[in-house]
């Protein structure tokens, strides 16, 4: 058995209120989607731009895809932030980020230099948000709120 001080107890008690308090739930899971909430109003009042995006990418039809994706980040990012379906949402925001990422972060194919160190570090930021969004699916999942 390991002492710790009233101090140490205190501090930690303190931590996990704030940490655990529902101001700041909702807070993190706004901050977690906030990219799939700013990524489509950015596409909204900039269309054109949405639009280049999609051909850059590849995705034909353009207007279909980016239709498409502003409606999806809209919707699987509230249900995530409001809770409804969570699970669901965070599942859906985790597979488009991880198939995003393949396709718009192609490190692997850039020539050695500051480019390629960028996409390679947002790559791995971007693997990073996948898990963090598995990780409120499992959350979700194991403690019944996705029954």
């Amino acid at each position: 058995m390991t002492y710790q001080s009233p101090v140490l107890n205190s501090a930690l008690n303190g931590l996990a209120r704030v940490v655990g308090s529902p101001i700041t739930r909702i807070l993190s899971l706004i901050a977690l989607c906030a990219a799939y909430i700013q990524g489509p109003l950015t596409k909204i009042f900039d269309f054109n731009g949405a639009l280049a995006e999609m051909e850059h990418f590849g995705l034909h039809p353009a207007a279909f895809f980016a239709v498409a994706v502003i409606v999806f980040e809209l919707t699987a990012s509230s249900m995530v932030v409001l809770g409804f379906l969570r699970w669901a949402g965070a599942l859906a925001l985790a597979g488009f980020t991880l198939l995003a990422t393949v396709i718009a972060l192609r490190f692997w194919e850039m020539a050695p230099g500051m480019d390629r160190m960028m996409a390679t570090n947002a790559f791995f930021e971007h693997i990073g948000l996948a898990g963090a969004f598995i990780l409120i699916a499992s959350s979700d999942l194991t403690k019944g709120a996705g029954k």
